[in-house]
């Protein structure tokens, strides 16, 4: 029982608003674009929804307890909670799954979305990753007695 998925759980209607989003922009502007077209067309599309909606998101990332002088940069977080990664390429390889599920890790969210504009349908060019690895407050709190 692990594995159901609550489709009336807030994330869940935040991802299917995303998506009718996605379908809308893709509906107005077809395959073939730059990704960074599809970017501000996704922003136009949230808002219009009353989400909060960030471009070129920068989040620091710490490596080995310092802070990167680069930092990590997502396409679109939308919420504050949902990564968004844009691409308008041939088909989506496992490489791009990978990205995003890393882009989750080291920003600590749980859901993001890898949305290729360049397919015939939207509904085949989303995926949605889950971060199984997301570290929960309570446990950042209750570390081991040394």
């Amino acid at each position: 029982m692990g594995n159901v998925i609550d489709l009336g759980s807030p994330d869940n209607i935040l991802t299917e608003k995303i998506i009718k989003c996605a379908i809308q922009v893709h509906k107005n502007l077809g395959p073939g674009l730059l990704e960074s077209i599809y970017e501000e067309c996704m922003c136009i599309e949230l808002e219009k929804f009353g989400l909060k909606c960030e471009r070129q998101k920068n989040f620091p990332i710490n490596y080995d307890g310092k802070i990167l002088k680069n930092n990590l940069k997502i396409d679109l977080l939308v919420e504050d909670k949902i990564i968004l990664e844009l691409k308008s390429v041939e088909k989506i390889n496992p490489v791009y799954e990978a990205q995003l599920l890393t882009y989750l890790k080291l920003t600590n969210l749980s859901l993001g979305l890898l949305m290729n504009f360049n397919v015939n349908l939207m509904k085949n060019g989303l995926k949605r990753i889950v971060n199984k690895y997301q570290i929960s407050a309570d446990s950042l709190n209750s570390a081991p007695p040394r």
